[in-house]
């Protein structure tokens, strides 16, 4: 949590620091999924709805290039069928279903492909994830199932993931912006040794609006 409360204050400092900063308030749609292996054998995943929200500084730093931080909100999950004994969810589970609510920062580098003010953008960096709280469904070759509130800690899903993010938009001249991003995960979100490997999985569509000074 220190992190977002860092990076909020970096926001909010670089704001008032330069009349050339803007402030971008964005969301969208987004489906989610995972890489889910077990024992090195990968899982069929299948992909949840969701989406995002958050906001994002623009920071000239040379020429075309930005600097341009961000902190968001996103709703992600999965669904996997599972066909090798897998800790977690549960050793005999053949199906897990989960939704996981996250909080987001990334150090996001930008190009501008054009200085026109309407002009296509490039954006990537890395992320980490912060998983605040998740669901997950559970379901077994006899057709039981439960539905329980996941659990974190370092024998259990991890507090944290990491991430590689990308995103390649459109800003128009009036501020607005459109863009098309993906989000692959760079660490398992499992801290079970010898456990199943989860990578977060996730793309969508971000709408967007600069608010200059």
């Amino acid at each position: 949590m220190k992190y977002i409360l860092i990076l909020s204050a970096f926001l909010a400092a670089n704001l008032t620091s330069s009349a050339q900063n803007k402030l971008l308030i964005y969301g969208g749609p987004q489906f989610s999924s995972a890489f889910y292996s077990v024992n090195g054998k990968e899982q069929t995943v299948h992909s949840r709805p969701g989406f995002h929200a958050g906001a994002a500084l623009k920071v000239p730093f040379e020429n075309h290039l930005y600097f341009s931080p961000t902190i968001f909100y996103s709703l992600k999950g999965y669904k996997v069928d599972i066909t090798e004994p897998s800790i977690p969810p549960e050793r005999t589970a053949t199906r897990n279903e989960t939704r996981i609510h996250t909080m987001e920062i990334g150090a996001i580098l930008q190009y501008d492909f054009s200085m026109t003010p309407g002009h296509f953008f490039f954006k990537a960096g890395p992320t980490i994830d912060v998983q605040l709280a998740g669901k997950e469904k559970i379901t077994w070759d006899d057709k039981s199932v439960i539905t329980r509130k996941m659990k974190y800690s370092f024998k259990d899903y991890g507090y944290v993931g990491a991430n590689l993010y990308g995103q390649l938009g459109y800003e128009s001249k009036s501020g607005f912006l459109l863009g098309a991003m993906y989000s692959h995960g760079l660490g398992s979100i499992n801290n079970v040794d010898y456990g199943a490997r989860i990578l977060h999985q996730v793309a969508g569509l971000s709408f967007g609006k600069y608010i200059n000074r």
